[in-house]
């Protein structure tokens, strides 16, 4: 491998380092908020101010990378000097330079123009003032979210290692490298829109599930955002803010792991074969809500008989519960310290006792007589 194209690589690594800090970068300390917390003060006693700084900050040193590669290449000895004389024979060499001159150069124009007027024109300061009257003073609604940030009750939720959410008493504030998306509990709608679970391990114990909630504030100016939590995170989010989350229709939530069972148990009773019968069913015997949708029909393995035997055994009622009772029931009866191996292990008819196991869960069809 080149000396040049080594350069490069070791380069990029960096740059994306500080760019998205991975786990290490930020335990260890190596971020631009942590690299300069002394000028930028502290976010406890000033959260306005301290991010309107570190988004400047960010931006300034993030624009710098492009002309620290090209300042590389032409510093750095060991760098095969054949590859840069290709370089500056090449035409587009100068453009290359003048580019990465001309984007801080930019960035610091943009930082002066939003400094005037004391930050006015920051995109931070621009989204406070949509929250003032006649959109004056915004120093106020600073002041009242520093305030509450510094209460203990707030809560912070880490997403990644460049983003967090903050819920204090009135506000939502997304912070992203570049400037926060505020939103006020009073007046904003919390919507579910999406989900997804990820496998951490192979184990049922191993699933986590992610969220993501569309904040839309109603306020007039104002930025929507998403946010991206788990559904660990949600309970601590749903007790803080003021008003319902509300669940989009087919929108797969878990907000327990008794959630997840249970849709994993209708998953699999789904595949199960028809039970067909011309009786006509009664309302569930748990819930009293929904009528009667399975019935307890062996289908694995040999029929035995007998209490002492561990093989399920045959089950003679009529349908009698809802899919979503009878995996709560089945949930009910297994060691809550073991969920992995909920599913593969058996139970008994709520009703006669007998012996069943997931396979033997069938949903039920009403046919014509």
């Amino acid at each position: 491998m080149s000396a040049y194209l080594f350069y490069t690589l070791i380069y990029c690594l960096i740059s994306g380092c500080i760019i998205y800090p991975p786990v290490e970068f930020v335990s260890a300390g190596l971020t631009i908020k942590s690299l300069f917390a002394s000028w930028l003060g502290s976010e406890t006693e000033s959260f306005i101010n301290y991010h309107i700084k570190r988004s400047v900050f960010t931006l300034f040193i993030h624009s710098l990378l492009p002309f620290g590669y090209i300042l590389g290449l032409i510093l750095f000895n060991h760098v095969d000097a054949n590859k840069i004389q290709l370089f500056y024979q090449n035409p587009l060499w100068l453009t290359v330079v003048i580019a990465t001159i001309v984007g801080p150069a930019y960035v610091l124009y943009k930082i002066f123009k939003w400094s005037k007027n004391d930050w006015k024109m920051h995109p931070i300061v621009q989204n406070l003032l949509i929250y003032t009257d006649n959109y004056a003073n915004w120093k106020a609604v600073a002041s009242e979210i520093d305030i509450e940030y510094r209460r203990i009750d707030k809560i912070i939720i880490d997403t990644n290692s460049i983003t967090r959410v903050v819920v204090t008493d009135n506000w939502i504030i997304k912070i992203t490298s570049y400037k926060l998306y505020i939103a006020q509990h009073n007046d904003t709608a919390l919507i579910i829109s999406r989900s997804d679970s990820h496998a951490l391990s192979p184990s049922f114990r191993g699933e986590i599930q992610f969220i993501n909630i569309e904040v839309k504030p109603t306020r007039e100016g104002a930025e929507y955002f998403d946010i991206r939590i788990s559904t660990f995170a949600f309970k601590d989010l749903q007790d803080k803010v003021q008003q319902q989350i509300v669940i989009l229709k087919d929108v797969p939530f878990h907000r327990t792991l008794l959630d997840r069972f249970i849709d994993v148990f209708k998953e699999q009773a789904a595949e199960n074969p028809i039970y067909e019968t011309a009786m006509e069913l009664e309302n569930c015997m748990g819930c009293m809500q929904v009528k009667s949708n399975v019935k307890l029909n062996k289908h694995c393995g040999n029929i035995t008989e007998g209490p002492s035997n561990d093989e399920c055994t045959t089950c003679h009622c009529r349908p009698m519960w809802c899919i979503e009772c009878m995996a709560k029931w089945f949930a009910s009866r297994q060691n809550e310290n073991t969920p992995e191996i909920w599913l593969s292990s058996k139970c008994t008819c709520p009703a006669c006792r007998a012996k069943f196991c997931i396979l033997d869960v069938c949903p039920v069809r009403n046919i014509d007589t």
